[in-house]
């Protein structure tokens, strides 16, 4: 397709409010921001055309063609780049708001105009460039986060291993290869900050877009010479007369070897264990059977009759998949989930836009600034509790009663057709309880064929022909697929880390895992973890967002030992317990740990241990760099 093609098809693809954004660098003009009102967003639409009118968008188009085709071809030169005051203006613009002050140096760094990797770590001085001569530390795992602490411990120049239980990279997206397996936050979130892609296929990639990605990330940075593959962690232990931790491995072969590091980062996740439920008769039924996470692909499902039990996320994407090819199948569900409305969810994304993001300067960069700001904190006063609210149960204040009644309002059209489903999938919970899923109406349809039937009678047993509900109903199978999530609480469930005098982390924690920042715990020096405890979203931003904080963190804890000359940190116990009293009085007044509302955010002490209640600036501002006072700092034995 010719230039000028592209270029008119990416004009109407084009999100407009960034394209405005893109035409203030491209002509040095920022007249333009008078010219246009501010954008309007509906949460639960596109926002692509920001509320313009069908006159606005012509204006703005022709504006945009008549600006590119003129820096094409006068060389691609741009005019000065905008002030910061003008960079200011064009932030609150494109966010349709005036951003809060205390915001605007994170939305700023997210922004990254300058094209700058501002959380590399710059191990240059001479002290660091001497301390880090002697350092080594162990990654455990070689996911998105352990693909993180890689690069970053390769830029500081710190020597490091990474041990990984898959034969390749990628954990979640190497792992589950379910039908339909895809990710729920936008392209442009759910990739490295530093590491943007411009050709993405969808705008929702599928698992085998997102693990080329970061398979080819782990190419481009040299790391798989540093990963030992088909090998797992058993232990790690901190000797205290050498302040070094001693990490045990057993490779695919049977052979174990002990590791000797100075730190050890766990990027182990929280949902890679997969659960089985607690039904009785796991294990009894006669034909196939597995867990989402682990898909028998020689299973063929074709003219099958299926049971699937569950209804989250990993159901809500593979029962719509597989419906067409299996003769019947009942879904066996305990508790619907919220679903919110995302027409682009399985769309591609179109060529133009694509173009658009590849040669118009800072276009991309816009674009990512407006999804971000978007999902950081959009809706997350819709779920916080109001401690005044007399209302019914299923809501926890007026805005998340609002919420409900627009999300119901977006769902109800679905069922139309079949007025049997819709309380059937409508929640009694208040939404922001459980994990919402991205909906464009394909779960429904997929519910409303002839050959699915949606169980919500309880489950009695599991038994060798089928399922059993407690209402004496059996419903027999070919195949039987468990879409029941993970061990999410049972933080680093496949090792033992033995801390100070000999404690084992399990043991302390006792079921309840507690970390200060998610990342380290007191009798643990030098152990740190990423996606730990209360470190996970439900309504805000990306768990890239979060590694991304994490591993600045931790990059930035190394670098405190180097500049201090310590061996060893760990943080304090008050200010561990102030933390975490802080974070669960916080969580208490968040939709998720309402009293009625039970989920995997929850342990089996019903404390929520998985969930992050604050600000995503508030994680951010906490973790760009340690505060000293915050640990106990000490030399080597």
């Amino acid at each position: 397709m010719a230039r000028e093609e592209l270029l008119d098809l990416g004009l109407k693809q084009a999100h407009l409010p960034a394209l405005l954004m893109a035409l203030v660098h491209v002509t040095g003009d920022a007249s333009i921001l008078d010219e246009f009102p501010r954008p309007v967003y509906d949460f639960f639409a596109e926002g692509r055309l920001g509320g313009y009118s069908e006159a606005q968008q012509a204006a703005i188009r022709a504006r945009a063609k008549e600006a590119i085709e003129t820096y094409l071809m006068n060389g691609q030169k741009l005019p000065p780049p905008p002030s910061a005051a003008t960079v200011r203006k064009m932030m609150n613009f494109i966010a349709g708001a005036d951003i809060p002050e205390h915001y605007v140096p994170f939305m700023e760094e997210e922004l990254g105009l300058t094209g700058e990797d501002v959380k590399h770590p710059h191990w240059e001085s001479e002290k660091l460039s001497a301390a880090r001569k002697t350092l080594r530390v162990v990654v455990i795992g070689a996911g998105m986060s352990g693909i993180l602490s890689a690069i970053r411990l390769k830029q500081a120049g710190i020597a490091f291993d990474v041990i990984e239980k898959n034969p390749d990279v990628g954990g979640t997206w190497f792992e589950n290869t379910y039908p339909g397996c895809r990710v729920d936050n936008p392209n442009h979130m759910y990739s490295f900050s530093f590491e943007p892609n411009h050709d993405w296929p969808y705008h929702y990639s599928t698992q085998d877009v997102l693990l080329g990605y970061f398979q080819r990330t782990a190419d481009k940075y040299g790391l798989r010479k540093n990963i030992r593959f088909e090998t797992q962690v058993l232990e790690t232990r901190f000797d205290e007369k050498t302040s070094k931790w001693h990490v045990k491995t057993k490779d695919k072969n049977g052979k174990e070897e002990t590791l000797i590091a100075d730190a050890v980062i766990s990027a182990v996740g929280q949902l890679n264990q997969p659960k089985m439920p607690d039904i009785k008769g796991v294990g009894s039924f006669k034909g196939p059977a597995f867990h989402s996470a682990q898909w028998q692909h020689d299973v063929n499902l074709k003219g099958k009759r299926v049971n699937v039990i569950g209804t989250g996320a990993s159901a809500f994407q593979f029962v719509p998949e597989i419906a067409p090819d299996v003769k019947e199948m009942k879904v066996f569900q305990r508790t619907p989930p919220w679903l919110g409305p995302t027409p682009d969810y399985h769309d591609k994304v179109g060529e133009g836009k694509k173009w658009l993001l590849e040669h118009v300067p800072m276009y991309d960069k816009w674009y990512r600034f407006w999804l971000f700001w978007m999902l950081t904190d959009g809706i997350y006063e819709f779920v916080k509790t109001d401690p005044t609210w007399n209302g019914p149960p299923n809501a926890v204040s007026p805005n998340n009663a609002l919420l409900r009644e627009m999300l119901t309002a977006a769902i109800k059209p679905q069922t139309d057709d079949a007025p049997w489903l819709f309380d059937k999938i409508i929640p009694d919970y208040p939404f922001g309880g459980k994990r919402s899923l991205r909906d464009n109406g394909k779960w429904v349809e997929a519910l409303k064929r002839p050959n699915v039937e949606l169980v919500t009678e309880p489950i009695a047993e599991i038994n060798a022909s089928g399922v059993k509900t407690k209402d004496g109903k059996q419903y027999d199978s070919d195949v039987l697929i468990y879409g029941t999530g993970f061990h999410a609480s049972n933080f680093l469930r496949t090792f033992k880390v033995y801390g100070r005098g000999g404690v084992e982390l399990h043991d302390k924690w006792n079921g309840d895992a507690r970390a200060y920042l998610g990342m380290t715990v007191p009798g643990f020096p030098n152990f740190f973890m990423i996606y730990g405890p209360n470190t996970n979203i439900v309504v805000n931003g990306s768990i890239i967002f979060f590694s991304e904080c994490s591993v600045r963190y931790i990059m930035g804890c190394l670098r405190l030992l180097a500049e201090t000359g310590n061996a060893t940190l760990e943080p304090k116990e008050n200010v561990h317990d102030s933390f975490n009293v802080k974070v669960d009085e916080a969580n208490k007044m968040m939709a998720w740990g309402a009293p009625q509302v039970t989920s995997w955010y929850k342990n089996a002490k019903g404390r929520v241990s998985q969930n992050w209640p604050f600000p995503l600036v508030d994680y951010w501002s906490a973790t760009l760099r340690p505060n000293p006072s915050d640990f106990e700092l000490k030399k080597s034995a």
